[in-house]
């Protein structure tokens, strides 16, 4: 018997069991890198059971959820706490994870209706409500700090001022920012799976935008393998496998991306003060650690270490290559100053995104009579953020030249939309 042919294959159903099985494949995928991330950064020994609601927090913070940061340190003490930082090791797990489950039923299909896919994705936006009041709900714990021996110690006891410290999750802007989080997801999916159905009216978009988005998660992914091997080869090499593959499982694609920007030649401004440190190599600590706002691009890192020139060389090379496969994707016929626009368009979005999500804020401090004022081991602060405009110009800037660069090396490919033609008699 011949087979069926792909495209006369039923569809599969996407009713509600499926839409379970995507959330929770989502969430626990989410909760497995952030929980398997904290122990490896030792927060499994966290006080007063802290360690679940945690990592309950951490995944609150994967998908843009806000946490409210509180203290006390008795009556004669003040406190004060921030934190801004989205763990994109977590994001980028439960964006691949929920995206696919998304697009499966979905596949063998060339069109689907409007409504079809609305149904679709609000049966999984419905579950990811719950979801997500159920993280918000759960997400806060207080617990207590130790502020070892010495004066310190000796007047929390006599005064009772022992610190405490928590957490509480904002429960209507997590789920406000959960839900626009969950329909970038969705929406980013059908935008850049090959074969992602789209609606009849929207059929024309898939030549000027797929193939530009697909090249753009590529790069994002590209950079976060090369990341990977890094890290790995500076474990056999180094040692630390513990911190190391905590920022493997928390925040490797922050350090990706920020190398993806930084090899553009973007400019960040930063600091790292008292005992805070960034999961990230010596040089950069070293030069955001300096006397007032430190200046971070490629030729601070490079006074460091010459050896950052690399990323300029990897922005080279992946750029391109994602460059070249996209216009090999392209119908024969789209031009090579077409190519290199939608690229511009393509890297400058992408470098906007990569600037918000990777802004790192955080401070703490506590003070008791005195002591203690926002200085010595009770203190510190920790910030990263980009210069946003010169950062989105110098990614169009980027994706015009490699654009350009790919569509005349994609020439010689034979390419959708060019058939070769016998000669014939005249």
């Amino acid at each position: 018997m011949n087979p069926v042919p792909a495209a006369a294959r039923p569809a599969a159903r996407h009713g509600w069991v499926r839409a379970v099985v995507t959330v929770l494949s989502g969430l626990a995928a989410m909760f497995v890198l952030a929980a398997l991330g904290l122990w490896a950064a030792g927060a499994a020994g966290l006080p007063d059971g802290a360690f679940g609601p945690v990592v309950t927090a951490t995944v609150v913070t994967a998908v843009g959820g806000t946490l409210e940061l509180t203290g006390d340190a008795g009556p004669l003490a003040r406190t004060g706490a921030g934190l801004t930082v989205m763990p994109l090791s977590v994001t980028l797990a439960g964006a691949l994870v929920i995206g696919a489950g998304f697009l499966r039923p979905l596949r063998h299909r060339a069109v689907a209706s409007a409504g079809e896919l609305a149904g679709w994705a609000a049966r999984i936006a419905l579950l990811w409500l719950l979801a997500l009041i159920g993280l918000g709900l759960t997400a806060r714990r207080t617990f207590a700090v130790d502020v070892g021996d010495g004066t310190l110690s000796d007047l929390t006891d006599l005064f009772g001022g022992a610190p405490t410290v928590g957490f509480t999750a904002d429960v209507p802007l997590t789920v406000l920012f959960g839900l626009l989080w969950l329909a970038g997801v969705l929406l980013l999916a059908l935008l850049v799976a090959p074969g992602a159905p789209l609606p009849g009216r929207l059929l024309r978009l898939r030549e000027p935008v797929r193939p530009a988005a697909h090249a753009m998660v590529l790069l994002l992914l590209g950079y976060v393998a090369v990341g990977l091997v890094v890290a790995l080869v500076s474990v056999a090499a180094r040692g630390h496998p513990a911190e190391t593959f905590a920022v493997i499982l928390l925040g490797l694609p922050n350090l990706a991306w920020l190398a993806l920007t930084l090899g553009q030649g973007a400019t960040w401004n930063g600091r790292v003060d008292g005992p805070f440190g960034l999961p990230m190599p010596e040089a950069l600590d070293h030069v955001l650690r300096g006397p007032g706002i430190a200046t971070l691009n490629l030729r601070t890192l490079t006074e460091r270490d010459s050896g950052m020139w690399w990323l300029l060389v990897a922005q080279v090379v992946l750029t391109s290559a994602v460059a070249f496969l996209m216009a090999a994707r392209c119908p024969a016929g789209v031009r090579a100053w077409q190519h290199a626009v939608r690229l511009a368009v393509a890297l400058a979005l992408t470098v906007l995104m990569v600037c918000l999500l990777c802004r790192i804020s955080a401070h703490y401090g506590l003070s008791l009579l005195g002591i203690g004022d926002l200085g010595g081991g009770l203190s510190g602060e920790l910030f990263l953020r980009p210069r946003l405009w010169q950062a989105v110009s110098l990614g169009a800037l980027w994706g015009l030249a490699t654009g350009f660069l790919g569509a005349l090396l994609a020439r010689p490919v034979l390419r959708r939309g060019r058939v070769d033609v016998p000669e014939g008699p005249a």
